[in-house]
């Protein structure tokens, strides 16, 4: 005899909205992480702003005064600076164990089970191994993580494509001296700022090599930035972390499914983390009622494309000095061009305006 229809593993971010999105479709859920709320992850808490319009789809609403609005992007290399706005309203920045509060206490208020501080052992075709017992389900979900191990137990690992950075996190205590998310480049990392109260800023330092996201080398990189945070008290230990740009071949094995980090992912520089999570989700919910995860499938290369494309060019970015410096002179020069690749990134432009603007864009790279 069935348990429970939907059980999730993995409580962090993606599994509570994988099971809020089950229970608003009528699902039972029970739901299984090792860890025990609230549960952090080094990240860098910027929202863009179509994420807290997810999370509202899911029945979790941010109170009003919590975090800080983010109004755009704004890149940062030496003394040039280009910035644009978010076309459709701000995002957010907030920080994540309170975000995880947040959906742990919408779950708990929709019936969403928990198994916390209970690790899982194994999955078979329709069980779900505790220490103590075994549960049956009709759909499994892995939500735990990059690392996953229900990935692993699926036989899911395969993949299109892998690349691998470094980050280390740190909270300062200082008054926001910015309306934006900066992103501060240098020769061999790149330094992530979020705005996350009137009175702290997230800051996360990414490389290619562990040495390179290390703050207390690479701070120098970023003379202007250094400035901001001199004096500052760290409202927060360092912490580090291996993050992964990723693409599956497939996250979906019979009656297993995978969401959020588990299920791939594109690099933390994009913002987009969270927002791919919370949308995978909710049609993941839809492919449940309609019984097919074939369509799941389907939406979920859908939703990666875009960010994606952004992660790439982000990436190529950081490692090409000689072409961040053409890019940066052609967006200094055309501020309106950045705005509209923000649009594109923001999911807010047509594939027509995708085309024009990489045309455009192209060319001002060559004549530049």
């Amino acid at each position: 005899m069935r348990e429970t229809d939907v059980f999730v593993v993995g409580g962090g971010p993606a599994g509570l909205a994988a099971a809020l999105a089950a229970r608003r479709k009528g699902f039972s859920v029970l739901l299984a992480d090792g860890a025990e709320p609230p549960i952090d992850k080094p990240c860098g808490e910027g929202m863009m702003p179509e994420t807290p319009t997810a999370l509202k789809e899911l029945g979790v609403e941010i109170p009003a005064g919590v975090g800080r609005r983010i109004r755009g992007i704004r890149f940062v290399q030496g003394r040039t600076k280009v910035a644009a706005d978010f076309p459709a309203g701000p995002g957010l920045g907030i920080r994540r164990p309170f975000l995880h509060e947040l959906l742990v206490e919408r779950a708990e208020k929709c019936g969403v089970r928990f198994f916390w501080k209970t690790a899982v052992a194994g999955i078979s075709r329709e069980d779900v191994q505790l220490p103590m017992r075994t549960v049956r389900a009709r759909w499994i979900i892995g939500a735990d993580g990059s690392g996953s191990r229900v990935r692993r137990w699926s036989k899911l690992e395969a993949t299109r494509q892998r690349k691998q950075r470094n980050a280390s996190r740190r909270h300062y205590r200082v008054e926001p001296w910015t309306e934006y998310m900066e992103i501060h480049w240098g020769e061999r990392a790149q330094a992530y700022v979020t705005p996350i109260s009137g009175e702290e800023v997230c800051v996360v330092m990414m490389a290619e090599s562990p040495d390179d996201a290390g703050f207390d080398d690479r701070l120098e990189d970023f003379p202007e930035l250094r400035e901001r945070l001199a004096g500052a008290e760290l409202a927060s230990r360092e912490r580090g972390a291996i993050t992964a740009m990723r693409s599956l071949r497939r996250v979906t094995q019979g009656n297993v499914v995978l969401v959020g980090d588990a299920s791939g992912g594109v690099d933390p520089i994009t913002g987009e983390g969270l927002r791919l999570a919370f949308r995978q989700a909710l049609v993941l919910a839809d492919a449940m009622e309609a019984g097919d995860l074939g369509e799941y499938e389907r939406m979920h290369r859908r939703l990666a494309r875009r960010p994606t494309w952004m992660g790439e060019l982000m990436l190529q970015l950081g490692r090409n000095g000689w072409m961040r410096d053409r890019v940066m002179e052609i967006l200094s020069k055309r501020p309106e061009l950045f705005s509209r690749l923000l649009a594109i990134h923001a999911g807010h432009a047509k594939p027509g305006e995708w085309i024009a603007t990489g045309a455009q864009f192209g060319w001002e790279f060559l004549a530049a």
